[in-house]
């Protein structure tokens, strides 16, 4: 799967997003996404993701409340409020739809571990969203968003054979979600205006270090990831 990776936008996110250039390549290029549009994906790792995700955005949910009380911004708060009810209901719809699909239980997707990624990404998303600055915790959190959005893009692009990897292809981006991103994105301008060299530096090392999760993610999910112990 190919796009044009780079990115036309000014301001301290241009900035962060083409220090992550390269690892969208990768994301891009990744077995698990390549599987998705091919038709070729496993179909157990396809149902450790759908598991894992849910787990994911629970967690994430979390991290995004708490981005919303740690702003000083009452509309930023506002947001990051509905954003994160938005997450939940979209993991509560995976259970009605895609879970249910795959013959999964409640019972079974509640019981379901969490997956040594997905407790290392949720962790550090939950420690920068409680302990970070609050730039720091824009940057942890924007590129779930953001990748998500571009990577949605790319995938309705190219579709799949796979009826069922199709249906999951088309729950992605929409100019509704665009607007969420933009939105955030935007914000994370604004607030990162004038920060200092290390202050910037402190956003950026986050930002990099969620982009790398989310890679992650999708290779333990092509890998069916275990605890080794």
């Amino acid at each position: 799967m190919t796009e044009d990776v780079g990115i036309e936008r000014k301001g301290f996110t241009g900035e962060l997003w083409r220090s992550i250039e390269d690892l969208y390549t990768e994301i891009l290029s990744h077995s698990f996404l390549r599987g998705l549009t091919d038709g070729t994906l496993p179909g157990e790792s396809f149902r450790f993701y759908v598991l894992q995700d849910a787990i994911y955005l629970r967690e994430y949910a979390r991290a995004l409340s708490l981005a919303g009380v740690r702003s000083p911004d009452e509309n930023a708060l506002v947001m990051f409020n509905e954003h994160s009810a938005g997450a939940i209901s979209v993991e509560r719809s995976l259970h009605e739809g895609f879970l249910k699909d795959l013959g999964i239980t409640q019972e079974e997707a509640e019981a379901t571990e969490a997956s040594p990624t997905t407790l290392a990404y949720t962790s550090f998303l939950m420690r920068t969203a409680a302990l970070g600055d609050y730039p720091e915790v824009l940057g942890a959190v924007l590129p779930c968003y953001w990748i998500y959005e571009r990577v949605g893009k790319a995938l309705l692009e190219h579709g799949s054979p796979n009826p069922r990897y199709q249906k999951w292809i088309e729950t992605y981006g929409g100019e509704e979600f665009g607007a969420l991103v933009e939105a955030v994105l935007d914000l994370t301008d604004r607030v990162c205006e004038g920060l200092n060299s290390s202050q910037a530096a402190r956003v950026r090392k986050a930002f990099v270090t969620t982009s790398r999760y989310e890679w992650m993610f999708w290779d333990a999910a092509w890998r069916q990831e275990e605890w080794p112990v």
